[in-house]
Parts: C-alpha cells; structure tokens; sequence
C-alpha cells in the first residue's frame, strides 16, 4: 500500500498524453460552461415570457444551482485527490444531461428548481475546480502554463455558445434548445472526460515544509481562512461588477447597445488578461502579485463608479476585463504556490465554495446595494472598497516557512 512516505511515482503521462488532457479539458469546460452556464442568461427571458415566471423566480433558481455546485465541491475534491477527475468529470457529464431535460420539461417551479439543483450539482464535478485539479497534478512544474491555455479556451465559452443559443432559440423554442444543448453535451463532453482523462494519477508534489496530514492543519490556519475571505470579497465586487455594468452605463447616458458591446469588449479583455500571468508570475512572489492583482481589480471597480466619459468608462471596463481574467489564474494557482499539490483537491474545494457562494449572490446584491446607496455609481464604490479589503487580508495568506516565492515557469 503506497503511504505518503514512499517516494512519489513519475508522472504517468508522456508528452502526448499530456496534450491530450490539455485538448480534452479545453474542449469539454467550453462546452460545459456554455451550455450549463452561459446559456442561461441567453435563455431566461423567453424562459420567463413563456411560463408567466417572473426573472427573479427564475434567477434564483439558477443561483439555487450555484450554492448546489459549492456544496459538492469539497466532496467532489476528496475523490479528484485519491483517484483522479476522470470518472468524477464523466459522472458530472452523465448528470448533466437528465439535468438539462428536467429543466427544458418543467412545467412547475419545484420541478424548474430541481433540475437546476442536479445541473448545480453537474457543474461542481466538471467546470473548473476539478478541471484545474486534473491539470495541477499531471502537469507537474508545468501547470501555470496549462491553466492558462485551459482559461483561455474556457474564456471563449459564451464567445460560441451565446450566439448558438440566441440561434436555436429563434428557430425552435428555449425547451427545445435546452434539448438540443443536453445532445451537445453529451456527444463532447461524457466521451471527451472518459477518452482525454486516462491515464495514471500521480502522487502530488509537496512543498519542503508541508508534513502529512497537512490538510486538516491547513484547512483551519489562519493563511487559509484569510485567504477565503481575501478571494471571496474580490470575487463578490468582481461578479457584482460585471453583472450590473450594463445598468451603470446606461445610467451613464450609454444606449442598451452600446452598453452591451463595452460588456463584450470588457469579456475579451478577460480573456486576453490571462495571457498576462505566465509573465506576471516569473518576476512576483506570490504575496505580491495576489495584493497587486486584488488592489488593482478594486481601484478599476470604483474608477467605473467615478468617471463620466463614455471613452473613460469603456476603457476602464476593457481594463477591468483584464485584471478579471488575471484573478481567474490567481485563483487556480492559490493553493499550490502556498501549500503545494498534496491536498490540492480538497483545499481548492474547500476554498472555491465561498466564492461560487457569493459570486451567485452578487447580481442581486449589485442590485441592492445600487437601491441603498440611490445609484449603480455609488454602488460600484462600494464595490471597490469590498475589493480593497479583500487586498488588504490577502497579505495575510501566506503561510510561515515558505520556501517558494515563486512560480517554476518551465519550457
């Protein structure tokens, strides 16, 4: 029986293999994000017109999936840390599919609800926790690199499936389209997670200082819960932001269309963001780069709420954008560069959950605090300072007797 003790088995893929995980994971989280996620916003208003639902019935069911996909991750974790993602991401594929017909057959709200619930549940074993466990693990030294090129083939997730199910919607009706979208996953996805993920699950690496049964000692340190709440604050002001931009600029004088293409062009800039970390990460310590990342994101926040321009506030967006899909890999790489590989699923599990927690609270929250403080510019404030706070408490996430202040960045 192997104990933490033996050494660690090589990596059981060869350079092949690894490129088939990288091509799998990218294809499937695209389409997995599309259709679980970005579909939804597309859909919600024929939704809405179509069953008599009001648009607050209707997103809080869709939040309802997000608290359902926080609640699976830290167990969804344990299994990806002793057994690999490749059965776990074909189970949450498989899930997914009945999950989708539910949803697009529902004629009741409890049967609506509950079909988001096993979708939530689907979305916790295959979007990016587990995706970011898999690559983490098999791709060594290597997988800053990896976690990059999988953001940024995820980042075109709504680029493809938006448009596509704007289109299928025109043509046929948003149950069918949902019926239509259970397919194309089913095709990609279960046969994708089942082919691209084979293969040996390597022992983790573990950074000098780590002992074992780190991960209960870790879990309740006080780097670990600052690091919560410094990610979850962030996250909070990052969503509300975004969700609610397209209200501030019309509330700026900007046209509904106009809005909505500065929310797109913000959207790219995510994308285009993550290409800025391999950089950004070779040349910081960690403590710097998340407090200069984090601090950043804030003050772009509250400038958004301060200027007037309509070339300032698209700029401005742009840049958000940018530090947005920065944050992402600031996100994904938060455990390994503090406490290694060992425990990687679980922690990631653990700490993601108060952040699809409050990122599935910050529309509406946007919303409240745009009613409370008399307008969406007064909100972004505070938005800002939520962010700010959360620089603040992330100095405080590294944990003693670090060795590594760096990211390996290896060809």
């Amino acid at each position: 029986m192997t104990t933490i003790e033996d050494p660690p088995r090589p990596v059981s893929l060869d350079p092949s293999g690894l490129r088939r995980v990288l091509v799998a994971l990218c294809l499937t989280e695209i389409t997995s994000w599309g259709i679980l996620y970005y579909a939804f916003p597309v859909l919600s208003v024929a939704i809405s017109r179509d069953t008599g639902w009001s648009s607050a019935v209707i997103v809080a069911a869709f939040s309802v999936s997000q608290l359902a996909a926080a609640a699976v991750g830290i167990p969804v974790g344990r299994i990806l840390d002793r057994h690999g993602p490749r059965w776990v991401m074909t189970t949450g594929s498989v899930l997914a599919v009945p999950a989708l017909v539910v949803i697009a057959t529902a004629h009741t709200l409890p049967l609506f609800f509950a079909g988001w619930v096993f979708a939530g549940i689907a979305m916790g074993a295959v979007l990016y926790p587990p995706a970011f466990a898999a690559l983490t693990r098999w791709y060594g030294d290597n997988y800053v690199k990896a976690l990059m090129i999988l953001t940024l083939a995820a980042g075109l997730a709504s680029t493809v499936f938006a448009p596509l199910s704007v289109a299928l919607a025109d043509r046929f009706d948003w149950r069918t389209t949902y019926l239509i979208l259970a397919v194309i996953l089913a095709v990609i996805t279960i046969p994708g997670h089942i082919w691209g993920l084979r293969g040996g699950w390597p022992n983790p690496d573990r950074l000098p200082h780590a002992q074992p049964g780190d991960y209960h000692r870790t879990s309740r340190s006080i780097p670990f819960l600052a690091l919560l709440v410094a990610l979850a604050a962030a996250a909070f002001a990052a969503s509300a932001g975004v969700f609610n931009l397209v209200p501030l600029l019309i509330e700026r004088g900007f046209s509904p269309s106009l809005a909505a293409l500065t929310l797109g062009l913000g959207g790219a800039g995510q994308v285009i963001g993550r290409i800025f970390y391999l950089p950004l990460a070779a040349k910081t310590s960690v403590r710097v780069r998340t407090v200069s990342v984090i601090v950043v994101a804030a003050l772009s926040t509250a400038w958004l709420g301060l200027a007037s321009s309509a070339a300032a506030l698209i700029g401005i967006a742009v840049g958000a954008g940018l530090v947005r899909g920065i944050f992402t890999l600031i996100q994904a790489t938060a455990i390994t560069d503090r406490w290694g590989g060992e425990h990687y699923g679980r922690l990631n599990g653990l700490m993601s959950a108060p952040i699809v927690i409050v990122m599935a609270l910050a529309p509406w929250a946007g919303a409240v605090l745009s009613t409370w403080t008399g307008t969406y510019a007064h909100a972004y404030l505070v938005l800002g300072a939520i962010a700010l706070v959360g620089a603040v408490i992330s100095a405080a996430t590294i944990p003693a007797l670090r060795t590594i202040t760096t990211i390996p960045i290896t060809s």
